[in-house]
């Protein structure tokens, strides 16, 4: 995805959590191991609830912070999840997945703070910071859920 403004960052920021969460479903009913499946249905169903968030920030964007150029994107790199849907989760044990996760987070979380000092507009700069604090609040709720699964 070409991105070019805060509304194509907020579209991919809530695509690459749809995306996520369609590749975990997917390679649920090929995980033999029952405590990684149920990692799996977790994180697809708290990808979905993240894509939803995302989806509420962008209706509540006035369209003026929407249409605010982001600079410096592409200087980033783009985010990257090592696994795909064709080299499924189900190839992954608990830890793995958890590995894969965290990285695929900590990089969103890492393009924000990038992004954040360069917003133009003192709104797009708060949308930024909104974003970060909430991917950053997640991930702590993701690692404290993950940490609870390993015990059982």
């Amino acid at each position: 995805m070409d991105i070019k403004s805060f509304q194509d960052l907020i579209d991919w920021s809530r695509e690459l959590h749809h995306h996520l969460a369609r590749c975990m479903r997917e390679s649920m009913d090929q995980q033999k191991d029952e405590k990684a499946k149920a990692l799996l249905e977790y994180l697809a169903d708290h990808e979905d609830r993240l894509e939803k968030v995302v989806e509420a920030y962008e209706r509540q964007t006035s369209e003026n912070t929407l249409n605010t150029r982001v600079y410096d994107y592409l200087a980033n790199g783009p985010v990257t999840s090592h696994r795909t849907c064709s080299v499924a989760y189900s190839q992954l044990d608990y830890e793995g997945i958890c590995k894969e996760v965290f990285d695929y987070h900590d990089q969103v979380i890492d393009l924000y703070k990038s992004l954040i000092g360069k917003a133009e507009t003192a709104d797009a700069h708060e949308v930024m910071k909104s974003l970060l604090e909430m991917e950053e609040h997640e991930a702590m709720l993701l690692a404290q859920q993950v940490d609870q699964g390993r015990s059982l």
